[in-house]
């Protein structure tokens, strides 16, 4: 049966596992959680193939259908698609889906490596905009930016950023959506640190709220639900929605995991029914913490100048003698409390609908006593920048992330053509990509980050060491 019965996809592979059914089908284990212990702790007893009471999610008639529909209603969107690879599935999909091969994009330079690896994918052909740059965090993307831009490059056919950014940074939605939808243009919303937005009177608008023709959002980041676990919702009429929702069904495995289906699923009743009182102490928590971190004297909190997003609190560290990854190590080491990510100059801090009420009182205490600890900075810091100057593009990024190359030393490799991307990740933020000139800023962002402890990643070389050039 394919109808439903009011109870959520968790109480039916409840009450089917207690059924006793014999498992002549995928997966392996057979819901014999004896077998091994592991299996009873990861609840293998609930994970199931596509059986005939529990829908199929790549053509769905009955209680995902059901619950996507509800999902679309309750984050005000058209259509939603549940996805268990992540935003970064979901993301690569809408991108498939809005685009041809070769078209032009117009793509905030600090969109996640998911829209680089897109781009690679389908061929794509990106223009950039470089945010704005204060507090050494990339800025938000205008409506003024994206408008002179699609003048510019009339072929444009998508618009791609992030609202929030990893960093909290919020951008104008409404006001690009407006520019965009009068060239004809959709937008896509990279909303993966946003799945929280427009649930609460108290924090800004969602994507969807605001126009936008794409959105992507991951529910593990911020809210009760598995990682990997996210949806695309789909708003407004400019982007085909029979080829969107047949590219989600290539960018995810066709055999998706019951338990991330039943996590998405629950999520979505939670926040119809808990959600309202769970929002509000989230936020009164958050107030909290803020209060009670005024008193720092070289630390502080960013909160501004661009509009930010109140569930991340982002610690600079620019005027104390600690920077962001000693911050970090520090806080994990001596007090176990892990942040999310840190660069040089600041540390993010990224709370959740589950911080609890011990939260804001045990992160201010810790904060505070690094503070006095570690002391002011020894000179007056310069003004971090978040990425170097956009390097000039001398190669499809296509082309040369697939062509062969041959590796060296990151300073012997300047004024040559990169063959990889360069990250420091998190945030996943290519510091250069294939196709880029490797240039003298790229070279000394790449030293200064590795300097001050800062993960950086290559896709064939070792940076900062060694690199792979093209040409």
């Amino acid at each position: 049966m394919n109808e439903t019965d009011g109870r959520s996809l968790l109480e039916r592979l409840t009450a089917h596992r207690d059924q006793g059914y014999l498992s002549l089908h995928m997966p392996g284990h057979k819901e014999n959680t004896a077998l091994a212990p592991y299996l009873q702790t990861l609840g293998a007893g609930l994970d199931i193939t596509e059986l005939p009471d529990f829908d199929d999610l790549h053509t769905p008639v009955g209680i995902l259908k059901e619950s996507m529909a509800r999902a679309a209603t309750l984050f005000g969107a058209r259509r939603s698609f549940y996805q268990v690879n992540g935003s970064t599935g979901a993301l690569l999909a809408a991108i498939r889906g809005a685009t041809r091969r070769g078209d032009k994009i117009l793509m905030a330079r600090h969109c996640h490596k998911a829209i680089y690896h897109a781009v690679e994918l389908c061929g794509l052909e990106p223009v950039y905009l470089l945010p704005p740059v204060a507090e050494g965090l990339s800025g938000p993307i205008s409506p003024e930016m994206v408008q002179a831009a699609l003048a510019a490059e009339p072929e444009i056919k998508l618009v791609v950023y992030p609202s929030p950014t990893y960093d909290g940074v919020l951008s104008d939605t409404a006001g690009i959506c407006a520019v965009a939808h009068e060239a004809g243009v959709p937008v896509l919303v990279d909303e993966a640190h946003g799945a929280h937005l427009g649930l609460w009177e108290g924090f800004p608008k969602n994507a969807m709220q605001q126009g936008a023709d794409l959105a992507v959002s991951s529910l593990h980041k911020l809210l009760p639900s598995l990682t990997q676990t996210a949806i695309l919702h789909v708003g407004g009429g400019l982007v085909p929605l029979p080829e969107v929702e047949r590219q989600t069904g290539i960018f995810q495995s066709s055999s998706p995991s019951y338990l991330l289906l039943a996590s998405i699923d629950g999520c979505v009743r939670f926040l119809e029914t808990e959600g309202p009182a769970a929002f509000a102490a989230w936020d009164r928590r958050l107030k909290e913490v803020r209060e009670k971190l005024q008193p720092l004297q070289h630390l502080r909190l960013v909160e501004g100048p661009y509009p930010m997003d109140p569930a991340k609190l982002v610690i600079s560290t620019r005027h104390s003698a600690l920077n962001g990854v000693e911050l970090k190590r520090r806080l994990r080491e001596e007090y176990k409390i892990e942040l999310e990510m840190a660069l040089d100059h600041y540390a993010v801090a990224m709370t959740g609908l589950g911080s609890d009420d011990a939260m804001p009182e045990r992160l201010s205490q810790a904060l505070l006593a690094l503070d006095t600890a570690a002391g002011p900075a020894l000179e007056e810091p310069p003004e971090a920048e978040a990425l170097p100057p956009l390097p000039p593009q001398r190669m499809r990024l296509e082309d040369a992330a697939r062509q062969g190359g041959g590796f060296t030393f990151l300073y012997d490799g300047m004024g040559k053509v990169s063959g990889e991307y360069i990250w420091a990740y998190p945030p996943g933020i290519p510091l250069i990509t294939p196709g880029e000139e490797i240039t003298v800023e790229v070279v000394e962002t790449v030293e200064r980050l590795y300097r001050a402890g800062v993960k950086l990643v290559g896709t064939r070389g070792k940076p900062p060491f060694t690199t792979v050039v093209v040409e």
